[in-house]
């Protein structure tokens, strides 16, 4: 079932109109004024052209400054609901971002990429159990600089099956003679999508349980 949760239209940066008291001089209420300055104005002082067209230039900007307000308004209503119908969207997919562990399904397997950022002769991929036991290392050779794409059916070392659940995926390289870790992305599925992250944009809720800003992800499987 398609789960999204709506926070409020604040977690796009803007507010949605609230119900107060209006103390700022409105259209109407400023021509009323202005009417009423002409009619009891001193005959004798009448007012010059000059403050006049003040007065209606103050005017123009005061409308100007309402109709701005409309079309933020309506800006703002059509972001949230944009942003509601791509959340929707993602509910349900593999999304490939930064982490240390994912997800073995069952019946299944772990997807992941390597970023190597130049080329080795050395390069290998350890996958540990969450108490820190190694379960499966592969050795990947001589790999040259890019994103590799890798997939862990959760096969031990010793061939036997390991169950479903989560798992800590390292990777290292061999560079000008030295062993380094790697970073690397993990696929992990979207149960459901939040408004109002930390960055006032998605917030996505990966099947491990862990949340993950929309930003940070690479790719959308």
């Amino acid at each position: 079932m398609t789960t999204i949760n709506t926070n409020s239209i604040d977690s796009l940066g803007l507010s949605a109109p609230q119900s107060q008291k209006n103390e700022s001089l409105g259209q109407d209420e400023f021509l009323k004024l202005m009417v009423a300055q002409l009619r009891h104005q001193d005959p004798f002082e009448p007012m010059q052209n000059g403050e006049f067209l003040t007065q209606m230039a103050q005017f123009g900007t005061v409308s100007g400054i309402e109709e701005m307000q409309t079309s933020i308004s309506q800006l703002a209503d059509s972001l949230y609901s944009n942003q509601a119908l791509q959340a929707s969207s993602l509910v349900g997919r593999t999304v490939l971002a930064p982490a240390e562990t994912g997800v073995l399904p069952q019946d299944g397997s772990l997807q992941g990429t390597l970023r190597l950022p130049a080329g080795t002769n050395a390069a290998a991929l350890n996958i540990y159990d969450l108490s820190g036991n190694l379960v499966q290392r592969v050795d990947l050779g001589s790999i040259p600089a890019g994103d590799l794409s890798f997939e862990w059916d959760g096969t031990a070392e010793d061939g036997t099956k390991m169950p479903a659940g989560k798992y800590r995926v390292e990777a290292e390289a061999a560079f000008n003679g030295q062993t380094v870790a790697v970073d690397t992305l993990i696929g992990s599925v979207v149960n459901s999508v939040s408004l109002g992250g930390s960055q006032g944009g998605l917030v996505l809720n990966l099947e491990d349980g862990s949340t993950l800003d929309f930003v940070n992800v690479h790719q959308i499987m």
